[in-house]
C-alpha cells in the first residue's frame, strides 16, 4: 500500500500548505499575524438567527435525523428569497435542495452528473472546488482564462468545438472568488444562449451575491428566460449572514439536475442538523438590515485597504463585490512569484495573504487579500508592508555601489 489511491493521485499538491505552515510557525514564536488569507468571516452571526437556533435546539424532536434535501420550511424560505431578490419563481419541492454549504453542493453535483472522462469547462483562476469536485468525480478539466465578457463566451464556444468528448458543463462564478469580477444580465443571457446552442449544462456560483459595493446588486442567471432549462445555481449563507461554520447553502434550478443532486445526497447524508436549518430559514425570512450592515462593514474595510495599501506603495484595485481584493504582485517583487511573495509578507511583515496561483495557474502574479480583519488591523498591515518595502529599497541602494565596483 505504498502508492496513493487513485482519486488522491488526481489531486494536486495543496499550494496554501507552505504558507499555512509559515503562518503557524510565526504565531508559535509570538508574532502578531494580520491574517488576510482565508475568507473566514470574523464577525458574529446576527443575534436573531442565533436565538432561533437556541430556541429550536431545546426541542428534543429536532435532535432526530433531518431531511437530506432540506426541511420544507427552509426550501420555501429560499424560494421566497429568490422571488424577492431576483423575481424568479422556484418550486420548493422539485427545484431546490439545501446543501452543507455551496462547496458540498458543487462536490455532490459533480458526483451526480459526471462520468470518468467527461470534460468540464472551468474558469481559471477560480475557487478550487469548481475544478476539484469534478476531478474527484473522475472528469477532465479544461481551463478557460477567467473573464466576465465576450472573451470568456468566445473561449467557451472555442472549447466546445475543440474538445473531445464535447464538454458536459461549464462553471461560471460571479461575483468571483478570487478575482472579485462581476457579470451583468446581458452576460448571462449570452451564456444561456450558448449553453442551449451546444447542449451543455451551466453551473453558476453566486455565493457572494449580497456583498456588492457600487449600488448594483449582482443578478442571477435564473433571471434569464429559459435559463432553468440548462442551469443550476449555488448560493450560501456563509458570507451573507456571517454563518460560515453553520454549513448551509442551496442548489436551485433545473428540475432534472436538482433531482440528481438530491438523490446522490440521499445516499450520503441526512442534511444539516434541524435546528441549523430552522435558524437558516429565520435568516432568510427575517429582517434583512443585518445584511445591509454586513455589506457596509465590508465596504468600509475595502476602502480602508485600498487607501492604506496605496499609501504604503502597494496598489490594490478596489473590488466591486465579494470580501476579497485581487491585487497584482508589485513590480519589484514579480520575479518571486505569488507563493514566495506571500511567504515574504508573513516572514518580514507579519501579514498573511493567499497566493494567486493557489486558485489556478492563471492566478500567478497576483495575491488575494481577504477583508477579514478590522480597519485598524488592515492599516497595521499596510504600515508593516510599507516598512518592508522601504527596507528592501534601502538594501537595494546599498547593494548598488558594490555591484558597480564589481563590474569595473
Amino acid at each position: 500500500m505504498s502508492e496513493d489511491f487513485h482519486r488522491i493521485k488526481r489531486l494536486p499538491p495543496y499550494v496554501f500548505a507552505e504558507v499555512n505552515r509559515l503562518k503557524a510557525a510565526a504565531r508559535a514564536r509570538g508574532a502578531d499575524i494580520v491574517d488576510l488569507g482565508m475568507g473566514n468571516p470574523d464577525m458574529p452571526t446576527p443575534q436573531h438567527i442565533v436565538d432561533k437556533l437556541i430556541e429550536t435546539i431545546n426541542k428534543p424532536r429536532t435532535h432526530r435525523y433531518s431531511a437530506s434535501k432540506g426541511i420544507p420550511g427552509l426550501r420555501k424560505a429560499q424560494a421566497a428569497y429568490y422571488e424577492r431578490r431576483f423575481g424568479v419563481k422556484l418550486d420548493p419541492e422539485t427545484e431546490i435542495v439545501a446543501t452543507l454549504g455551496s462547496k458540498e453542493g458543487f462536490a455532490n453535483i459533480a458526483q451526480a452528473i459526471a462520468a470518468p472522462g467527461d470534460v468540464v469547462l472551468v474558469p481559471n483562476p477560480t475557487y478550487p472546488i469548481h475544478a476539484f469536485g469534478f476531478i474527484i468525480a473522475g472528469a477532465s478539466i479544461r481551463h478557460l482564462p477567467a473573464n466576465n465578457g465576450e472573451d470568456f463566451l468566445r473561449a467557451i464556444d472555442h472549447a466546445v468545438k475543440h474538445s473531445i468528448p464535447k464538454p458536459l458543463a461549464v462553471v461560471i462564478s460571479f461575483p468571483s472568488n478570487p478575482t472579485a469580477m462581476v457579470a451583468d444580465l446581458e452576460f448571462y443571457k449570452d451564456a444561456v444562449a450558448l449553453a442551449k446552442k451546444h447542449d451543455i449544462i451551466v453551473l453558476s456560483d453566486i455565493a457572494y451575491a449580497e456583498l456588492y459595493y457600487d449600488g448594483v446588486p449582482p443578478p442571477s442567471i435564473l433571471q434569464v428566460p429559459g435559463a432553468k432549462d440548462v442551469s443550476v445555481e449555488f448560493t450560501s449563507l456563509s458570507k451573507t449572514y456571517n454563518m460560515p461554520g453553520w454549513r448551509m447553502g442551496f442548489a436551485v434550478g433545473n428540475e432534472r439536475l436538482i433531482g440528481a443532486l438530491a438523490r446522490v445526497k440521499s445516499y450520503l447524508d441526512y442534511g444539516a442538523f434541524t435546528p441549523i436549518q430552522v435558524a437558516a430559514a429565520a435568516a432568510l425570512n427575517g429582517p434583512q438590515d443585518c445584511v445591509d450592515e454586513i455589506r457596509a462593514m465590508y465596504k468600509s474595510r475595502r476602502d480602508a485597504l485600498v487607501e492604506s495599501f496605496d499609501r504604503a506603495g502597494f496598489h490594490v484595485p478596489a473590488p466591486p463585490a465579494t470580501m476579497f481584493a485581487w491585487a497584482p504582485v508589485p513590480e519589484k517583487y514579480k520575479h518571486l512569484g505569488s507563493v514566495e511573495f506571500a511567504k515574504l509578507l508573513i516572514e518580514e511583515a507579519d501579514v498573511a495573504v493567499s497566493p494567486g496561483v493557489g486558485f489556478g495557474e492563471y492566478g500567478e502574479g497576483f495575491i488575494r487579500i481577504a477583508l477579514v480583519e478590522n480597519e485598524q488591523r488592515i492599516r497595521q498591515a499596510a504600515r508593516s508592508i510599507k516598512k518592508l518595502f522601504s527596507e528592501t529599497s534601502q538594501a537595494d541602494q546599498r547593494a548598488a555601489p558594490s555591484q558597480k565596483s564589481a563590474s569595473r
